[in-house]
């Protein structure tokens, strides 16, 4: 169990640390043409990340059952902070995602992930073999879903929608839930969206724009074009520090489109390198949750660990054209704020199952011992 809380801590080390070095190099000209300081966003995004790395630290010691109690509040809170957000959030690049507090600003879309994969794994191990039937145990968990999922939709922040419905129909399934209902749902849901993204005139353009693409009828996607420019420039080894699609070609080179850099930079080898510590962390959640001792906890390390994978490949789809481009950062290495410390959070949650994990298992062990020694025959000279 040690050795999966220090892969899973070492993974994401590894790619904080590899986001702080792709950061510097992919928005230094950038920096330097807005705000005449080419270290101004790497500074900004270095304390973040510092302020992430103290979080993980912190939710590593704190006991993952705690929040049994208060996951079902944290909903209810949450729900009005997304409703709030839809109402008066900030409007940035056409969206009003971000909510203002001062000395920064919020998404809390990335608050609501975390906070409703912790009261899924808590409403499924409440609920048992109860969750298999639609009227007694799976509707409230979609009331949620759907309620969490609309509010940051209309915000309009289509892909993390989509992605978070994905998480949670998923969770559902391994926790229990009928594969019929599961996929009932999950195919009106993704009727549902289809239409309600044609309703929203950036989503529809970007829609028909793939579809355009495919067809040969269009140009791909600009932002696509310059990211394939930037990974076809990379080679097998990269230009290590001489590409030039960061040189403002390349549109949010630092933040959502990062993982083309990557591949300038250090190459084929580094970006598929990348993708395999993604899978290794992956694999490290995965292998948690099934030796987690309760249900709570394992739902939690698959949703946790599913949802950073999910989010890292569904970039990758974004940035090679395979999907219609919308603005989904890379985990841990894209640029950002609440993504990157609410990431940090949650593999600290996931460090503090290992941990408890651990702990019981040495503890059933002490007492299995203590127990063969009090069977032993008793020596008489």
């Amino acid at each position: 169990m040690k050795k999966l809380a220090l892969t899973i801590f070492f993974a994401s080390l590894a790619l904080m640390l590899l986001g702080l070095i792709i950061v510097l190099s992919a928005s230094s000209t950038f920096s330097e043409w807005k705000f005449e300081n080419a270290f101004y966003l790497f500074n900004a995004h270095l304390r973040k990340a510092v302020i992430g790395f103290v979080f993980m630290l912190v939710f590593s010691i704190i006991p993952y059952d705690k929040y049994r109690g208060i996951s079902k509040w944290a909903m209810v809170l949450m729900a009005f902070v997304l409703l709030y957000t839809l109402l008066f959030a900030t409007t940035i690049k056409g969206a009003g995602r971000w909510l203002n507090l001062g000395l920064f600003t919020v998404q809390p879309a990335d608050i609501a992930k975390l906070v409703l994969i912790i009261h899924l794994a808590y409403y499924i191990e409440r609920k048992g073999e109860a969750i298999q039937n639609l009227k007694g145990g799976l509707l409230i968990p979609l009331f949620w879903v759907g309620t969490f999922s609309l509010l940051i939709f209309f915000q309009p922040n289509v892909s993390n929608a989509i992605l978070l419905v994905v998480v949670a129909m998923t969770m559902l399934f391994v926790g229990g839930a009928r594969i019929k209902h599961v996929l009932a749902v999950s195919g009106g849901g993704l009727i549902l969206a289809l239409g309600l993204a044609m309703s929203l005139n950036h989503s529809r353009q970007r829609i028909l724009n793939y579809i355009y693409s495919l067809q040969d009828k269009g140009d791909v996607h600009h932002q696509v074009q310059q990211a394939l420019y930037a990974l076809g420039n990379g080679g097998i080894i990269g230009r290590l520090g001489k590409g030039g699609q960061h040189n403002l070609f390349l549109p949010e080179a630092y933040g959502d489109f990062i993982f083309a850099i990557i591949g300038e930079e250090i190459g084929l080898l580094g970006a598929v390198s990348v993708l395999i510590v993604f899978l290794i962390m992956f694999g490290a959640g995965i292998i948690l949750a099934k030796k987690a001792k309760d249900k709570f906890g394992q739902l939690i390390a698959f949703g946790i660990s599913f949802s950073v994978a999910l989010y890292a490949f569904t970039n990758v789809a974004i940035i090679t054209g395979l999907v219609p481009t919308t603005g989904l950062p890379m985990p841990f290495i894209s640029y950002g704020g609440t993504s990157l410390i609410f990431l940090c959070i949650s593999i600290g949650v996931l460090l503090n199952i290992a941990y408890r994990t651990n702990q019981l298992s040495k503890a059933k062990s002490n007492i299995s011992r203590s127990e063969n020694d009090e069977l032993k025959p008793v020596k008489i000279l």
